[in-house]
């Protein structure tokens, strides 16, 4: 699998989308909500096709800049959003308070929570 480089990939933002336009003119999207100045990661989406190169990293961290340049704090909603700040601990100091000094036991036991909604909500909606 090939992974899509920063500089091939156009990355762009409304005010409740941060999106990408992949090489077949699908998109990859992370939705969002800024409300008292924290921007909350609501839904991550990649095409099944490109899953797993990188994109929706490069997406999450399009958000961390956005936040930063807006200062505005971040919480993540989505189980992607949280896997990313598990994986990625450098980028905890962006965070909403409450997620700023959870360890890395409440951030799995987070992101296992999260997960288990997730499939529960898409088990409901077949």
């Amino acid at each position: 699998m090939s992974s899509i480089s920063n500089n091939t990939l156009k990355i762009a933002h409304t005010s409740q989308v941060i999106y990408a336009t992949l090489p077949d003119r699908s998109k990859a999207y992370l939705k969002y909500s800024v409300e008292n100045r924290v921007m909350r990661l609501i839904e991550t989406y990649t095409p099944p096709q490109y899953r797993g190169r990188g994109i929706a990293s490069l997406l999450v961290k399009y958000a961390v800049e956005l936040a930063k340049n807006n200062n505005w704090l971040i919480e993540p909603i989505c189980s992607y959003a949280i896997y990313f700040f598990v994986k990625n601990p450098e980028y905890r100091s962006f965070l909403a308070e409450h997620y700023k000094n959870l360890s890395d036991q409440e951030w799995q036991k987070l992101l296992e929570e999260t997960r288990s909604r997730e499939e529960e909500r898409k088990a409901g909606e077949k």
